[in-house]
C-alpha cells in the first residue's frame, strides 16, 4: 500500500495540519477527522500518539482558549459553555481562581469600551440593552449590575476604578 493510501498517516498529516494553524480540544480534532471520515480505531491511535508527544493538550488548548476569550470581553459562564462544548470539563486554574470582583472588573472594562461609563441608572432602556449585550458575554447577573452601576467620575482616571 502506498503511503499517501495509508489512512493512518492521512491522519496524522492532516491532524498535524489542523494543530499547526491553531491548538484544538482532543474532542475537536476527534470532530474534524470524523468528517474526513477517518475510522473510529485509527483517530483513537493517532489522538492518543499526539497526546504522548505533547502535541495535542486539552490543558493547554484550554489555557490558550480562555485567555483569548477573557481578552475579547467574555464572562465566566459563556467561556465556561464554550469549554465544555469543547470537550474540556475543567478550567484552567487561574481561570478558576479569578473572583467575581476580577469578573466584575471585566465587566465594567467592557462597558466602558463599548458604551463609556456614563450614568444611565434613570434610562432604562439604555440599561436594558446594556444588560443584555453583558449577559450575551456570559457576565452572571450581580457582575452585569455592577457593570451598569459603575460611573466614571470625572477627576478619575480610567485605570483608577
Amino acid at each position: 500500500m502506498a503511503k499517501q493510501d495509508d489512512p493512518e498517516q492521512k491522519a496524522r498529516a492532516t491532524a498535524l495540519r489542523l494543530l499547526a494553524r491553531r491548538e484544538h480540544s482532543r474532542l475537536e480534532l476527534d470532530l474534524k477527522l470524523r468528517q474526513r471520515k477517518v475510522e473510529a480505531s485509527v483517530i483513537e491511535r493517532v489522538l492518543d500518539e499526539y497526546e504522548e508527544n505533547d502535541w495535542l493538550s486539552d490543558e493547554r488548548f484550554a489555557d490558550v482558549f480562555a485567555r483569548q476569550k477573557v481578552d475579547l470581553g467574555y464572562g465566566p459562564m459563556k467561556i465556561l459553555a464554550e469549554l465544555q462544548q469543547r470537550g474540556i470539563q475543567r478550567p484552567p486554574t487561574w481561570f478558576s481562581e479569578m473572583t467575581d470582583r476580577d469578573w466584575s472588573e471585566n465587566a465594567i472594562r467592557l462597558r466602558d469600551r463599548r458604551f463609556g461609563l456614563t450614568n444611565i441608572q434613570d434610562d432604562w432602556d439604555e440599561k436594558g440593552r446594556q444588560g443584555r449585550f453583558l449577559a450575551r458575554r456570559g457576565f452572571a447577573g450581580d457582575q452585569v449590575e455592577a457593570a451598569l452601576d459603575a460611573v466614571l467620575d470625572p477627576d478619575q482616571s480610567v485605570g483608577g476604578r
